[in-house]
């Protein structure tokens, strides 16, 4: 069994913590390897719904996105709802139409923020990519090449004001760093608050390469 296997398996273990959900934040900076984690993490759990909080953002809200988080999506899950969002286009420029997150065992809300101090109570978990903020940038400029590049010049200098105003880091469970062959799974600063470590090699169940 690999590391995403026993990560499936002890997520599936923890208390709801969104009305019946396993709400699971996969935060970190741009490009650092957040979505290609939550798609793996969720074919582990056999199809766990993933949220991108780009979907939730715009041009003009990079961050001021949590209103809509709370109403569309945290709000009905904690009643044991399904939730309601409309995606924006960032081709188009504008909300697209609605798209159904079911309340399963575990759904996974990916993207930068995912650990902002406001969707912290309705977690159970706060993972965290560990790489850093240059080669993180640097791995996202590559990818969306030099058509993007106002963009990103513009997003770096929004992600660094966000993260000094209201840092995820401190109070990720587990920190998580990409291998050759898969995912290292370690201790983060907040898993100390837990009595649960399910998530981290404390166990010898989730380290890896």
């Amino acid at each position: 069994m690999d590391s995403l296997d026993l990560a499936a398996h002890a997520l599936l273990r923890l208390p709801p913590s969104c009305g019946p959900v396993r709400l699971v934040a996969v935060d970190g900076h741009a490009g650092s390897g957040k979505s290609t984690l939550a798609a793996r993490l969720s074919a582990a759990l056999g199809g766990a719904p993933v949220l991108h909080l780009d979907d939730l953002a715009t041009h003009e809200e990079l961050f001021a996105w949590t209103g809509r988080l709370r109403e569309q999506v945290l709000e009905p899950l904690a009643r044991g709802r399904t939730a309601s969002y409309r995606p924006y286009d960032w081709r188009l420029r504008r909300f697209g139409a609605p798209r159904s997150l079911p309340p399963a065992p575990v759904v996974l809300v990916e993207g930068v923020g995912a650990g902002r101090r406001e969707v912290r109570p309705f977690l159970a978990r706060l993972l965290w990519m560990e790489r850093g903020a240059e080669e993180s940038w640097a791995r996202g400029r590559h990818r969306d090449g030099p058509e993007q590049a106002a963009f990103w010049d513009g997003w770096t200098v929004a992600e660094t004001r966000h993260f000094g105003d209201d840092p995820s880091r401190p109070f990720a469970d587990a920190l998580v760093r990409e291998c050759r062959t898969g995912y290292k799974w370690l201790p983060g600063p907040g898993a100390g608050t837990s009595t649960d470590h399910a998530l981290t090699h404390r166990d010898g169940s989730m380290s890896g390469e």
